[in-house]
């Protein structure tokens, strides 16, 4: 009795630690299921992620694969607790990737038990998460810095850029890296420089070959410089130029339309079109090549992306803005008339209006980014293979502010020396052309051109005569000899400040590499440019204590003109505001003819594009207007701001007992800075943000 007591005591311990063992065997080897995480594992089993991935030699610990055998690492239990029942995370459910192997830190001291086999691949269908980041804009902003003012940045430029994308590459071996143009143009680095020196290779080509770019699509601003900088740029970049939408004149591709990427087994199509309004900015420098419909070009070569590449996913790049520019009625250079014609598309990638665009319409993510890389637009794009057939199940659009990003290191390194090349450039000189010299300063400002605003973020440069806009048209009549001159100012914060005049000076009033051309022009059609520039103004209203700009006329199409005398009545609608217009002292009739100086954009976009004057432009200059500025300060040496007051705004009452209170608030950033919409005493009244005396 005793015996058998004894046979049936061993033998119950020899079951409880066959269990056991059996237990910790089965516990060496986990199998990925649905919605699991490295993270869950790890807790489930009483170890950590670091650990995990030092058994599994897992390069990525956010993708595991369904089905997936890991090993667990050596004293590890069973799971403490079923996994609390979740959707799978984007980044863990949903990869292709295949396991890493498997080679476990320490021989197990006991025989694994047999572990049931992975789902079979037809149970599961594959999935893929492709990222596509996307940049647009970034105007030659590669370091982070701004020339004229001669200071780092903190929140843009496209070594911050490089740092999230280098990121976003740690966690996802998917991405595909686009940019939208407006990249070779935009800083002293690029159009005073680099831009001249075809014998090297330009900054910016360095800098996206060594961030490994997929594919460019040219931006308007990319033909500021005439067709060989693009030529330039396609024997430099180690990707594809594209431009779907611009042709020869024979109906040849100029740059190739598309591209094909594989990611994973999947087919990613990219088309990329720019806004066809080049010609109308750039005039001569493009009389070979046609542009066409952004919409119709698109369309087109999707249907041979779908129909004939067989693409698994179709996305376009397309400098341009949502909504139409010029073309209205047609939606030639609309990016939402794309989506219209092309709803199958998987992503849109927009830009030009330096403005943040995240939407989705119908099936299509859009993202646009700000200008100067200051964001990157995020495409997450997850396909399901399955069947052979790869389709987008799932997709979403972020946009990633910069703010906060430290600079790569590795992209600032690699153009370091045209970096510093730049800012020894405006220490010494900007080389003004055939008559001008260089040397460290061109000149001296004995006072500031600029007087200081009286209401924050509202340019008294637009709201009066002065002398900035005043010394521009005073060299651009010297230079051309006309009657009549038209000058904008580009930046409401332009100004020449008391001090020494250098290069960045220079690019700080005239940002633009543009030059002159002169055009005869009737009374009639002077005063209608002048009727078109004063539109940026919004109509002055009772109770309005502030002058306002219309949002949908930057202001960079606002001139001011030297050379008449005239008012901006703007207690008018647009279209009726100029009165008094003197020429020599004398009302200007509408068949007097004269001569006007106007930079090569306006003349083209404006002057032609808008048929406000009849005549072709009968002269070019040979150097840029901010070569004749460069020259006519080292002549005079020492420049003072000079106002002739010819202009002056009228037809509004902006006093009020309540005035001075409400610009303090302003001020003190009590009150939103008024720019689109003027600051009205019977509102601020009725809103109760001041109170009746």
């Amino acid at each position: 009795m005793r015996q058998r007591k004894h046979v049936t005591l061993l033998l119950s311990f020899f079951l409880l630690f066959s269990t056991l063992f059996a237990s910790m065997a089965a516990a060496q080897t986990y199998t990925v299921k649905k919605g699991d995480t490295l993270w869950r594992i790890s807790r489930n089993h009483g170890t950590t992620v670091a650990a995990m991935q030092e058994v599994n030699q897992l390069p990525d610990v956010n993708f595991l694969r369904i089905g997936q055998v890991l090993q667990l690492p050596e004293g590890t239990v069973a799971a403490v607790a079923p996994a609390a029942k979740q959707a799978p995370t984007q980044q863990a459910a949903n990869t292709s990737k295949p396991a890493a192997p498997i080679v476990p830190a320490t021989k197990p001291s006991v025989a694994p038990a047999p572990v049931a086999p992975a789902p079979a691949a037809t149970t599961e269908a594959d999935t893929t998460t492709i990222t596509i980041l996307g940049t647009s804009d970034v105007h030659g902003n590669l370091y982070g810095y701004v020339y004229e003012d001669s200071k780092e940045t903190t929140n843009n430029g496209l070594a911050r850029i490089a740092t999230y994308v280098n990121e976003v590459k740690k966690s996802n071996p998917h991405v595909l890296l686009l940019d939208n143009g407006d990249t070779y143009q935009g800083n002293i680095l690029t159009d005073d420089i680099y831009r001249k020196k075809p014998e090297v290779t330009h900054p910016v080509s360095v800098a996206m070959n060594a961030m490994n770019y997929d594919a460019m699509t040219l931006g308007n601003h990319e033909f500021n410089f005439g067709l060989d900088l693009i030529k330039r740029i396609e024997k430099e970049v180690k990707f594809p130029v594209l431009g779907a939408n611009i042709t020869t004149k024979d109906g040849k591709s100029f740059v190739k339309p598309y591209t094909i990427v594989n990611v994973d087994g999947i087919k990613v199509g990219i088309i990329g079109v720019t806004t066809p309004n080049v010609p109308r900015w750039d005039g001569e420098k493009v009389d070979s090549l046609s542009f066409q419909h952004m919409g119709e070009t698109v369309k087109k070569y999707a249907k041979e992306l779908r129909e004939v590449e067989k693409v698994d996913v179709l996305i376009a790049s397309a400098h341009s803005g949502m909504i139409a520019e010029f073309d209205e009625d047609g939606g030639s250079d609309a990016a939402a008339k794309i989506i219209e014609m092309v709803p199958d598309l998987d992503a849109l990638l927009v830009g030009h209006m330096h403005i943040i665009v995240k939407d989705q319409v119908g099936q299509t993510v859009v993202g646009g980014p700000r200008n100067l890389g200051r964001d990157i637009v995020r495409f997450d794009l997850t396909v399901k293979k399955e069947a052979g057939k790869a389709t987008v199940a799932d997709r979403k659009v972020e946009v990633i502010d910069m703010t906060g990003y430290e600079p790569d290191q590795k992209i600032r390194d690699i153009i370091k020396d045209a970096h510093e090349a730049t800012i020894s450039f405006i220490a010494g000189g900007g080389g003004a052309g055939e008559a001008g010299g260089s040397g460290g300063l061109f000149g001296q400002a004995s006072a500031d051109f600029q007087p200081e605003n009286e209401i924050n973020g509202i340019p008294e440069g637009k709201l009066r005569d002065t002398a900035v806009v005043d010394l521009i048209n005073k060299v651009q009549l010297k230079a051309t000899g006309a009657d009549v001159s038209a000058a904008a100012l580009f930046k409401d914060t332009s100004n020449l400040k008391k001090g020494d005049i250098t290069y960045a000076n220079i690019f700080d009033i005239y940002k633009f590499d543009n030059t002159l051309y002169t055009v005869k022009v009737t009374g009639k059609e002077l005063k209608a440019y002048m009727e078109w520039s004063a539109s940026h103004y919004n109509q002055w209203k009772e109770g309005d204590i502030s002058i306002s700009f219309n949002p949908d006329v930057p202001g960079y199409l606002y001139d001011m003109f030297a050379g008449v005398d005239y008012k901006i009545d703007l207690s008018k609608p647009a279209g009726e505001r100029i009165v008094d217009v003197m020429y020599k002292g004398k009302p200007l009739s509408d068949t007097e003819e004269l001569k006007l100086a106007v930079n090569n954009y306006r003349y083209s976009s404006g002057l032609k594009a808008l048929k406000l004057v009849s005549a072709n432009r009968d002269w070019e200059s040979p150097r840029s207007i901010r070569d004749y500025l460069v020259e006519y300060i080292q002549e005079q040496k020492v420049v003072s701001p000079e106002v002739d007051n010819n202009w002056e705004i009228i037809g509004i009452d902006l006093s009020s007992p309540y005035r001075d209170e409400v610009i303090k608030l302003v001020n003190n950033g009590k009150i939103e800075v008024p720019y689109a919409k003027s600051l009205n005493v019977n509102e601020l009244l009725q809103q109760g943000i001041i109170q009746a005396k």
